[in-house]
């Protein structure tokens, strides 16, 4: 058996462990193992490569980035920013027919800008934006579809986790990756934006539960009003956040990790000033962050070492040399990547979709001539479709268990979420054939 069929089979043994229920990152590194060894013939070189990989992963100074993003997000999670943020949305958008659904997606967008994390928006908003929605009219469904399909705007928006793994996966700059999902997450929200208010306008009954009482604008008014100043006063902790982190990091001021620092930082100090912290919260929120950041940091180093087996094996430059003699061509590739991690987003979650096929799909792109930060906003937006796809839809699965009402089934939220998986595929299509939209 030769080297290429030992590594085909041993991506299918990965697949076949994770869908059993193994963690990926013991799958990643057991079969990474595995396959050294056999391919090799060498026990002490595939013990080699794996205590390589572990030292790179914890030497790099980029890995610093993670723990300093997921604890800003927890420490503005806590300090209720996001409430405010929508707040401050739904009284600026009050006399716009579908204005909830806009501010939800408004407010969404800022708290991306400074979490990075999808599951946290999804988890704030599903408390703050869908009670709002329901008590003006809107149906259960579509307003849990819209805090669930703008919750993925944390995974493009800068600073995201995705971006992140993804850079350190295809060893491309993390600010780049940054500068380059601004554009194309701002217009994901765009097209958002223009789906809810159409909807409103054009199929009212797909939003509103009465879809005769929302022409009546007045309606939509909350019950208590909020002066300039107030409304000033709510939006300064997040534009401070904003400045700090992204005004600093595209102005070239800061690196991604010193970025992260600094917003780590201003979050704490936003939070003590709104006495958002006691000791037991402190706490909570430090062994959070380090939960997530000590489990990325060992998927990352399970990923690096199943890149190095997946070279060993030549599986990459195998599929290179087969897709140019297909004639499928570069977009062919394309395509059929994208309809993959679609499909994968069913069955697995984002992280892992990118640990699996980046390794080996990075390659392939660039050996058909694809910039790779472009292939990585490209992959990001496939993953993010996978955070709303059944059954799996991890974002599905965060709002319904946060909204806690057994009269909104899963089965609704889904429904209510696919007019937003449509945005998405069309946003992916938009900026797979204009490159030129990305700006880094």
């Amino acid at each position: 058996m030769d080297n290429l069929t030992i590594g085909l089979l041993l991506i299918c043994v990965l697949f076949l462990l994770v869908l059993l229920g193994m963690r990926i990152g013991i799958a990643l590194l057991a079969v990474a193992f595995c396959g050294v060894w056999i391919i090799r013939d060498n026990f002490d070189l595939s013990m080699r490569l794996m205590s390589i990989s572990a030292y790179n992963g914890v030497s790099s100074y980029l890995f610093a980035t993670i723990p300093l993003f997921v604890l800003m997000g927890y420490l503005v999670s806590v300090s209720n920013v996001g409430k405010d943020t929508f707040d401050v949305a739904e009284i600026g958008l009050r006399r716009v027919l579908g204005g909830l659904g806009v501010a939800t997606v408004a407010a969404n967008t800022i708290f991306a800008a400074v979490t990075g994390v999808s599951i946290a928006s999804a988890a704030v908003f599903t408390k703050v934006a869908v009670p709002e929605m329901v008590r003006h009219g809107y149906r259960p469904s579509f307003s849990c579809g819209a805090v669930a399909g703008s919750s993925v705007l944390g995974m493009l928006v800068p600073p995201s986790l995705l971006l992140i793994i993804y850079g350190v996966l295809a060893e491309q700059s993390i600010g780049k990756m940054f500068l380059a999902g601004l554009i194309p997450g701002l217009v994901l929200a765009g097209g958002f934006v223009l789906l809810i208010v159409g909807l409103a306008r054009f199929a009212p009954s797909v939003v509103f539960a009465d879809p005769e009482a929302p022409r009546d604008r007045t309606t939509l008014a909350r019950d208590d009003d909020m002066s300039g100043r107030e409304m000033v006063l709510k939006l300064i902790p997040i534009m401070l956040l904003v400045t700090c982190v992204l005004g600093g990091l595209y102005s070239g001021v800061f690196t991604p990790t010193e970025a992260g620092g600094v917003g780590a930082f201003a979050a704490f100090v936003i939070a003590l000033a709104r006495r958002s912290l006691d000791w037991a919260t402190i706490w909570d929120v430090l062994v959070r962050t380090g939960t997530i950041s000590v489990g990325i940091l060992l998927l990352l180093v399970a990923a690096n070492f199943y890149g190095q087996m997946l070279a060993v094996a030549g599986i990459p430059s195998a599929i290179s040399e087969l897709v140019a003699q297909s004639g499928l061509g570069a977009y062919g590739f394309l395509l059929l990547y994208v309809v993959l991690v679609l499909l994968l987003g069913m069955i697995l979650d984002s992280t892992s979709i990118l640990l699996i096929v980046v390794p080996i799909a990075a390659p392939i792109a660039l050996h058909l001539g694809f910039d790779l930060i472009h292939f990585g906003i490209i992959t990001v937006i496939a993953v993010e479709v996978g955070l709303l796809s059944p059954p799996f839809g991890i974002s599905i699965f965060t709002v319904h268990a946060a909204l806690d009402d057994a009269k909104t089934p899963l089965e609704a939220i889904f429904a209510g979420t696919l007019p937003f998986v449509g945005v998405m595929l069309g946003t992916l299509a938009l900026i797979a054939a204009f490159p030129g939209l990305l700006y880094y």
